[in-house]
């Protein structure tokens, strides 16, 4: 019997209390088992009926796929000596899939057994991660920016793997002012350290129309940015990439992209291209 084998035995016959280990004798290394958190369950369980959790939904199309690919991308550029664990996702112009590629993305991640991951929806002018999880919009980030709630009292245990997310809270008349304040500063600060062992994902504005996603970027560890096939313009990407420069780009996007337009085998597997740098 080879020593991994007894290490197993050895293991088993521990949980089955069928011995103890003694306690002079030095155990064999065993890895340790990652399990998912316990599930939500009753009234708080989130049933999600979107079509576009693709990472959920539908976990083995081609589709999904492509987020894995794109999860083990951003897991390389945020871990080194230090985990940059707080990233932002946003793109240049509205409309572009940035909500939908970071719901999804943060799906993905919450999946795997070593990570855990908090989205925030930081688009206090068009905010969309509680419609597309089935959440009632009640306070959230603008509440905790504003000082009237406690980051720990809005996070919202989703079910889904080991994700929780923020949603976006109160609607406020100047986000700009809010996000430029130094609360926002702290703020995030605070959940980095806090929750240092965790991704924390953003969810913010497109750049060029509003002022806070340039504000954000410069706040948190690294941007994702998403362009959208055809609609953005090349001087939009252009100025919008200007304007995040010396914030931390970790790279691009390409959304909805057809490889061949007469090939409907391949229009789906390419809508989400990996990290473009």
């Amino acid at each position: 019997m080879s020593r991994i084998e007894k290490a197993m035995e050895r293991a088993a016959q521990i949980r089955q209390g069928a011995a103890a280990p003694p306690a002079s004798q030095e155990q064999p290394y065993l890895r340790p088992i990652h399990t998912h958190p316990p599930p939500v369950t009753g009234t708080d369980l989130i049933v999600p009926s979107s079509p576009f959790l693709i990472s959920m939904d539908d976990p083995y199309s081609p589709l999904s796929e492509e987020f894995r690919k794109l999860k083990t991308e951003l897991i390389k550029l945020t871990k080194g000596a230090t985990f940059n664990n707080t990233v932002q996702v946003t793109s240049a112009v509205p409309n572009e899939g940035k909500s939908l590629t970071a719901l999804n993305l943060a799906i993905s991640l919450a999946q795997e057994y070593d990570h855990t991951v908090l989205l925030i929806d930081a688009d206090f002018r068009r905010p969309s991660i509680h419609s597309y999880l089935g959440i009632e919009q009640k306070i959230g980030f603008s509440d905790c920016l504003l000082g009237e709630a406690e980051i720990g009292e809005v996070i919202i245990p989703t079910g889904i793997g080991k994700l929780s997310v923020i949603t976006a809270g109160r609607g406020v008349l100047n986000p700009p002012e809010l996000f430029a304040s130094q609360k926002t500063r702290e703020l995030i600060a605070d959940m980095k350290n806090r929750y240092h062992d965790r991704f924390i994902i953003f969810d913010s504005p497109p750049v060029l129309p509003f002022a806070e996603a340039r504000t954000l970027a410069n706040l948190v560890d690294g941007v994702l940015f998403v362009v959208k096939e055809q609609l953005a313009s090349q001087k939009n990407v252009k100025e919008a990439i200007s304007a995040l420069k010396g914030c931390g780009l970790l790279g691009m996007v390409y959304n909805d992209a057809i490889v061949d337009r007469n090939d409907e085998k391949y229009t789906s597997y390419h809508r989400y291209g990996q990290i473009r740098r």
